[in-house]
């Protein structure tokens, strides 16, 4: 007799308990039941312990009083979780029938399988009329010189256009099952980068651990277009450019380092200083310089450490 795989579905709660809420409904309704299912509250200002504890007993519920971020609040929930398989879902995100079952059938089939994100869609309540709009089918590589990549399929309508398993670049942070084992070997996300490009730099070291990316499009969430990074403003701004020149740093060396600097120091911050001070952002364009300056170890790169700063 075989035995099922346990799976760990793990999900970070910021403020937004009724969201959560339905994404744990549809955890519930999944045909695939050998699962364990834990919820982080990333340090919400009410906590709601009572409310997932009464509702959903059976969901782990973690408590942290401070916001660590993506990377951290996902890691707090590793020291107790039990599965063969982590699967690590956002939750402004809702799991479609099979989602689980697909995921695993795909690591199964796939011997070097080291990560796998299910295609992602915009939630349907947020698309033109009755159209599925596709958010992620796959990424492209980071480029080495301007240091952005490319989300494939992103806004296309869905009309079965991708329609089986490929190796992609990078797992979405949305939605992406890894295995035990390839976790105990590549290590889990590094929480330093507390927000944005964390994904893609765990992608990069388990492909350098000997494993594969890919997406299966035959499982699918969908998703409610980070309903808190749309508050962010001037923290998006600086945790997307510091960490697009950090993930550079650690994961490029040789003549690809010097090229992408000379394009940074050239090219991609005149732009965006120009473009900031034409829309009179200057928030945003002081949150740029921050975030790119903290790269090169200034005293005044520092601050915007947490959510609020």
């Amino acid at each position: 007799m075989t035995t099922l795989p346990l799976v760990t579905l793990i999900t970070v709660n910021f403020n937004q308990a009724e969201v959560t809420c339905a994404l744990l409904d549809s955890i519930r309704r999944q045909d695939y039941r050998h699962v364990e299912v834990m919820v982080v509250d990333n340090g919400s200002v009410e906590n709601p312990a009572g409310l997932f504890r009464s509702a959903y007993p059976e969901v782990q519920f973690i408590r942290s009083e401070q916001n660590l971020g993506f990377a951290g609040g996902n890691n707090l929930a590793l020291k107790q979780a039990k599965g063969d398989f982590l699967f690590f879902i956002n939750n402004d995100a809702e799991l479609t029938d099979g989602c689980i079952a697909r995921l695993l059938a795909l690591f199964g089939q796939t011997p070097d399988l080291g990560i796998a994100s299910p295609l992602i869609c915009y939630f349907p309540e947020q698309a033109a009329a009755s159209t599925i709009l596709i958010q992620y089918a796959g990424m492209t590589r980071v480029n080495p010189l301007t240091g952005r990549n490319r989300t494939v399929g992103n806004k296309e309508p869905d009309s079965g256009q991708f329609d089986r398993p490929l190796p992609t670049a990078y797992a979405h942070g949305a939605a992406m099952m890894v295995p035990r084992r390839v976790l105990e070997q590549a290590g889990p996300m590094d929480e330093d980068f507390f927000l944005y490009y964390e994904e893609l730099d765990w992608c990069e070291r388990i492909r350098r651990a000997g494993y594969s990316v890919w997406v299966e499009p035959r499982a699918r969430v969908y998703h409610k277009e980070s309903l808190t990074m749309q508050q962010l403003g001037t923290l998006k701004t600086y945790y997307l450019n510091r960490n697009r020149v950090w993930f550079m740093r650690r994961n490029h060396s040789g003549w690809r380092l010097p090229v992408f600097y000379a394009f940074l120091f050239l090219v991609t911050i005149p732009k965006n200083v120009v473009i900031y001070l034409l829309r009179g952002e200057m928030a945003n364009l002081r949150a740029f310089l921050r975030g790119v300056w903290w790269n090169f170890g200034s005293k005044f790169s520092k601050g915007f450490t947490t959510f609020g700063t």
